[in-house]
């Protein structure tokens, strides 16, 4: 449902997303739903008529950071009554009528599961000048379904599954996310082919496990087909996925990779120990000789493939030998980068109650350990790279220092930061592709200091320049039905990034 509003009396919005990519792409839902009711975009968002945040609940710290951004929120509030502020997401999903109580300035509460009702839900409250707040606790429609306002010109989100069956001890998303819900292979296709028809060059594949895709309908090996399928769709030039689980990870999915050329040469596999003790005690479904043994086919198959990881360190009961196991494997993986995480107790998890919770300082220094032990190696896998020919994707956003050091920057096919200089050349436009040699390498970004080799323009880098953001309307035909699913279409071989 939508509500009709008047150009001339148009309300704004901003949203404020905190979290994992499925929440960036939750918000571009959340956008295109309030520009399908009638709200426009503020240019300035501390004035904006409707303020949106859209929650995580993963780290220690999201309910601060929530409760002290509303506090922030509450003079302008209480100077302009007609504002209205909502709260969505995870934490939302878990802290439900808490919040309104706790924040009573909030008028709308909504869930991970109802998206959707958000219009709705505005104009009930600010019908009945009162909070309305409504948590489902499972699907009615996939979140595809729902209109979108995209952030970007040249690369989209394409949610392939929602939700997660795993049972890991430390992870609250289960329980806001719910069951894993996979979409039809015809439906995602669908949802490509719309992103690539408006000038969109790189799609990524998000599911909260998104190489289990295919649970649903009974097919362990649908995710190796699917991005096979995305080899035939013309004009995509990268395709990504995030995140894998290791327990997944099958040898079709590695040949897809390596044989299917537009499929990036980039893996976000996520470790959290090298401890097999603690992998048990997190629940996670493999050990650290498996999870390298992975890596190792990865690199056999693709020998350039940049390998990208999550680690928790401090997880209750890890002794100094457990932590040393970790940097053992960090050592022999070679990751390109990594995000580092001091392990937060979250109530409602089985590891918020476990005994053995360590001090602070303990982890702290584990975690500089860990830190400073990452930095040699993506520094030295870094170095790798200088001499190397690249292909960059421009993008905005990416270089803070871009403006003051005459340069651009986007990733290359790896996913690794290049800032590159432009040279003589005009006109490179973010959504365009440059080719350049590496001349510097640092930590976490290369550099290219010579001209550009290449620059090719695209319909991404016309539509930037445009000011055109793609938008898609619901594209797929809601959750999973009974039966066998329809086949992915045939490809031609051949699949690399």
């Amino acid at each position: 449902m939508t509500t009709e509003t008047s150009p001339a009396a148009a309300r704004t919005y901003d949203v404020r997303t905190y979290g994992c990519q499925m929440n960036v792409h939750d918000s571009e839902r959340i956008s295109g739903l309030l520009e399908g009711a009638g709200y426009v975009r503020a240019a300035d968002a501390d004035a904006a008529d409707v303020v949106v945040f859209n929650t995580c609940a993963v780290r220690e710290n999201a309910d601060n950071r929530l409760y002290g951004n509303l506090g922030h929120l509450r003079p302008t509030k209480l100077k302009n009554p007609d504002m209205q502020i909502a709260v969505g997401g995870c934490l939302a999903q878990k802290d439900r009528g808490d919040i309104v109580k706790r924040a009573p300035w909030v008028d709308v509460v909504f869930g991970t599961h109802n998206i959707g009702s958000l219009p709705v839900l505005l104009e009930r409250a600010r019908h009945n000048q009162d909070a309305e707040v409504e948590i489902l606790e499972s699907l009615e429609v996939f979140p595809s379904t729902l209109p979108t306002r995209r952030e970007s010109t040249y690369a989209g989100w394409v949610s392939i599954s929602v939700g997660c069956n795993n049972t890991c001890t430390f992870c609250i998303v289960p329980s806001l996310r719910g069951k894993e819900k996979d979409r039809r292979p015809g439906d995602v296709l669908a949802e490509v082919e719309a992103l690539v028809a408006e000038g969109v060059l790189e799609v990524t594949l998000l599911g909260q496990n998104v190489n289990s895709y295919g649970v649903e309908f009974g097919d362990r090996l649908a995710f190796g087909k699917l991005l096979r399928a995305c080899g035939g769709v013309e004009g995509l030039e990268r395709v990504r996925f995030t995140s894998p689980h290791p327990k997944d990870f099958t040898d079709d999915v590695i040949a897809a990779m390596a044989e299917t050329p537009n499929v990036c040469h980039s893996l976000h596999m996520p470790l959290q120990s090298g401890s097999d003790d603690v992998l048990k005690a997190m629940r996670r479904s493999y050990r650290s000789e498996k999870y390298l043994g992975i890596i190792d086919k990865v690199r056999a198959a693709m020998p350039d493939a940049a390998i990208t990881t999550d680690i928790i360190v401090g997880f209750p009961g890890e002794t100094e030998d457990d932590f040393e196991r970790t940097l053992d494997v960090v050592r022999q993986a070679r990751f390109s980068s990594a995000f580092t995480f001091q392990y937060s107790k979250r109530p409602g998890t089985p590891a918020a109650t476990m005994a053995d919770q360590l001090p602070k300082q303990v982890v702290q220094q584990r975690y500089e350990r860990l830190i400073a032990t990452l930095e040699d190696i993506t520094w030295a896998e870094n170095k790798k790279q200088v001499g190397r020919e690249v292909e960059v994707l421009v993008a905005t956003g990416e270089g803070r220092k871009d403006e003051r050091t005459g340069r651009m920057s986007g990733r290359a096919r790896d996913g690794r930061l290049v800032h590159f200089a432009t040279g003589e050349l005009t006109g490179i436009r973010p959504g365009d592709i440059v080719t350049t040699e590496i001349t510097y390498a640092a930590p976490h970004h290369l550099n290219a200091d010579g001209a550009p080799l290449s620059h090719r323009r695209t319909r991404a880098g016309d539509a930037h320049e445009a000011g055109r953001a793609p938008r898609t309307a619901g594209v797929t035909l809601g959750l999973p039905t009974v039966g066998i699913p329809a086949p992915l279409p045939a490809t031609t071989g051949g699949c690399a990034l």
